[in-house]
């Protein structure tokens, strides 16, 4: 029997595992539908971002009660499931708790973990209230609808019912030290489950084994599904913060990126001395721009579509942009969302057609998000600063301007004013160059 529970176990681990890298291959893939970036520079500073951000926590606890909350359940799951790899040999090898020769420190680990166990449950029980019973205005937003409110939810029921399967684990496993049987020899430290093993006092061996088993079996079984639940979730930022800090812009958060070939043709018309004719020069490798800005994902870089899957769904970007605040359509949230949701549509039309992308008449803009969004915004980089994994909302709605702007000509009808009196005035307002001093002599009459 414990040779066919081994192999059972081997089967349902591999299944598990493989159905991840599926996904994470799949990960992959849709974010090379992204143009190159190159975010190689100052590695130094980017270690630093990941180790501070990522992995420190730096920008959760800028809010510092669902900061210190995040920090538990993080760390906290993260930790626990170092008991995974004890799991994994026993689940294997039909041992029981083989790491307990490390003695008074396996006793420390153990009551370590059910103490992090317990900080869980109550930590996800507050989100769970702050969410369903206070109703933050940032998790009732219209995008937070259907299936991403559902998505949260799910998640923190699947963190309180891991950690309480290990909790009954440890506690049937700490009656059967008590009772002596065989396989169960005295290890580990159990300040929580402990207190609740009392439940299973009545219970005789045979059904102590059996509640302990299958408290194992589904432990193991529901962190495998948690695992490939991650790519359909929210929380796979659990994983690609990581990279996503690592490759965050390290330029000043007011710089725009401009266009190369654009800003050669500008400064070749601010040049009094050059011929007017004149083509700006064209640096070695450089290709002219097929197209200005972004209408898809297809335009945007690999890591405008890494922020996109990173994206939390917390809406602090949202809560502190000015524009939604005064109530227009402008989310920085959605857009990440919605850019996404896009790049997973584009993914399944590859899936379905042989690995290529068949045109489906769709596009990011316009059938995802509005232009009335994208004028919203005020570029005041609030989202930006507020998101606690780098993401850059701001980026994605530039581009998408930028598209609008130079292969659209849709500007709204007050920038296309300001544009051409910039280009006839060089100023963005309706006055000749020789006018501009005669409010000077206005007042100097008078």
């Amino acid at each position: 029997m414990g040779f066919i529970s081994q192999i059972l176990f081997a089967v349902v681990l591999i299944a598990g595992i493989g159905y991840f890298v599926r996904n994470i291959n799949k990960l992959r893939r849709n974010i090379k539908l992204g143009k190159p970036v190159d975010r190689s520079d100052n590695k130094a500073e980017r270690w630093r971002n990941m180790a501070l951000i990522a992995l420190g926590q730096k920008k959760m606890v800028v809010r510092p009660i669902p900061g210190l909350l995040h920090i538990i359940v993080y760390v906290g799951f993260i930790i626990i499931n170092i008991e995974v790899l004890e799991i994994v040999i026993d689940g294997l090898f039909g041992t029981h708790r083989v790491l307990s020769f490390l003695g008074g420190f396996y006793d420390f680990l153990i009551g370590s973990f059910e103490i992090l166990a317990l900080l869980v449950i109550v930590s996800v029980t507050i989100f769970w209230i702050r969410r369903n019973v206070i109703r933050l205005k940032r998790f009732w937003n219209p995008e937070m609808k259907g299936w991403p409110k559902n998505d949260a939810n799910y998640i923190l029921y699947f963190e309180a019912v891991l950690m309480l399967l290990f909790l009954t684990m440890n506690a049937a496993d700490h009656q059967l030290q008590q009772a002596g049987a065989a396989h169960y020899a005295q290890a580990g430290a159990f300040p929580v489950s402990g207190m609740i093993s009392s439940v299973f006092g009545g219970l005789d061996v045979a059904s102590l084994i059996a509640v302990e088993r299958m408290a194992w079996w589904f432990h193991i079984i529901g962190i495998l599904i948690f695992l490939n639940y991650l790519y359909f979730s929210k929380h796979l930022h659990i994983l690609l913060a990581f990279p996503n800090t690592w490759y965050a812009k390290l330029t000043p958060k007011g710089q725009f990126d401009n266009l190369e070939a654009v800003t050669k043709e500008v400064m070749l018309m601010m040049d009094p001395d050059a011929d007017p004719f004149a083509a700006p020069e064209e640096t070695e490798g450089e290709e002219e721009p097929g197209k200005f800005g972004a209408s898809d994902i297809f335009d945007l870089n690999r890591v405008q579509l890494l922020n996109a899957y990173t994206c939390t769904e917390c809406g602090r970007c949202t809560s502190e942009c000015p524009a939604n605040q005064t109530g227009k359509k402008l989310s920085p949230r959605k857009i990440m969302m919605d850019t996404r949701d896009r790049i997973e549509e584009v993914g399944k039309n590859i899936d379905a057609n042989g690995g290529k992308f068949a045109d489906d008449g769709k596009q990011l803009l316009d059938g995802y998000i509005s232009r009335e969004e994208l004028w919203a915004c005020t570029t005041c980089n609030a989202c930006v600063e507020a998101c606690p994994v780098s993401i850059d909302p701001l980026s994605i709605i530039l581009e998408m301007r930028r598209y609008l702007v130079m292969e659209e000509s849709a500007a709204p009808n007050e920038l296309n004013v300001m544009m051409g009196n910039i280009e006839n005035n060089a100023a963005p307002w309706p006055f000749n160059q020789m006018d501009r001093l005669n409010w000077k002599e206005e007042i100097e009459t008078t």
